[in-house]
């Protein structure tokens, strides 16, 4: 990582060519005063207007700005972590591209962060949006996010969010997994604040999201929770329910047992019968699948040679 670099400001573009003028007039103008060297990387994922035209543009104006065309539009996921693979920064902030982020907010979460914190969240306190299609699931989604993740925040949409680069570089994003950055991060023990924004109503293009995204989030929030608490040890979660169903067959069984021999029912006239044989066969099966999840687990920590712990800081060496 350079050392000549503090700021990295990631901006995801996608087709945006009505904002991107006064967007890098903005941002250029809010990096000046911070007074300390940055770089802005403008990531067009696989614009179809002229964003990567304007973005071109404005690496050569303004200096700092460089831009990363992806091949075709692979999601805003796709999109920050090809801005994390560049940046050169010891700190990283995030932004829009659709000018409802203010740049102007960025040396306000600097301020929060140099009070010995490694994450500060921006929180659209007065949300520019509407009520029933935006606002109001939003809201659900981030009271899920924050209960199932353990990591509180308001706000888990609001792009603009400033990290300190060695809780990202480590980060391997998939999906639509950037809304979960925060927490990834939580997971690794980063200390994390959260500050209220300004937040501008959309003037210029055209919105990507639709209501369709809360139904992802609660899909991809099941695959966090399990990268969470189960990554490590898949056999908890599959061993576990294994176990249960095998315990659940066992009652059944005995249940079955018991009306055969002491009330006479035969047991072609009792449903607990086939009952007991589907969960045990399911119990069986989840217990392999817990035990082959054991050994790709390993596998996967051993050819990338990752250790499954995070190391904040050291002393002495």
């Amino acid at each position: 990582m350079s050392d000549t670099v503090y700021l990295s400001a990631l901006i995801p573009v996608y087709n945006e060519e009505e904002n991107l003028e006064a967007l890098g007039a903005e941002v250029s103008g809010a990096m000046d005063k911070l007074g300390r060297p940055y770089e802005v990387i403008l990531v067009d994922d696989g614009s179809k207007d002229r964003s990567w035209e304007l973005i071109a543009g404005l690496v050569k104006k303004y200096p700092g700005f460089k831009g990363v065309r992806l091949g075709r539009n692979a999601g805003q996921t796709a999109a920050l972590l090809a801005g994390i693979q560049h940046a050169q920064g010891e700190l990283i902030v995030c932004l829009d591209a659709d000018m409802q982020n203010d740049a102007r907010d960025v040396p306000k979460l600097i301020a929060k962060l140099d009070e010995g914190y490694d994450v500060v969240s921006g929180w659209r306190k007065d949300r520019q949006d509407r009520m029933l299609d935006r606002k109001l699931p939003s809201m659900i989604a981030n009271g899920l996010i924050s209960k199932v993740t353990g990591v509180e925040l308001h706000d888990y949409g609001c792009t603009l969010k400033l990290y300190k680069a060695k809780y990202l570089k480590p980060l391997r994003l998939y999906g639509e997994m950037h809304r979960f950055v925060p927490a990834f991060a939580g997971f690794l023990g980063a200390r994390i604040a959260e500050v209220p924004v300004n937040h501008r109503a959309r003037t210029a293009g055209v919105s990507k999201y639709g209501i369709t995204r809360t139904f992802k989030v609660l899909l991809d929030l099941m695959t966090v929770k399990f990268m969470d608490s189960y990554l490590g040890k898949p056999i908890y979660l599959f061993g576990g329910g294994g176990v249960l169903m095998g315990l659940i067959g066992v009652a059944a069984g005995l249940d079955t047992l018991y009306k055969k021999f002491y009330l006479g029912i035969f047991v072609k006239d009792q449903p607990l019968f086939q009952v007991a044989i589907f969960c045990l066969l399911i119990g069986f099966q989840m217990v392999l699948i817990g035990l082959l999840a054991e050994i790709l687990v390993r596998i996967y920590y051993d050819l990338k040679d990752i250790n499954p712990y995070f190391v904040r800081e050291t002393a002495g060496l």
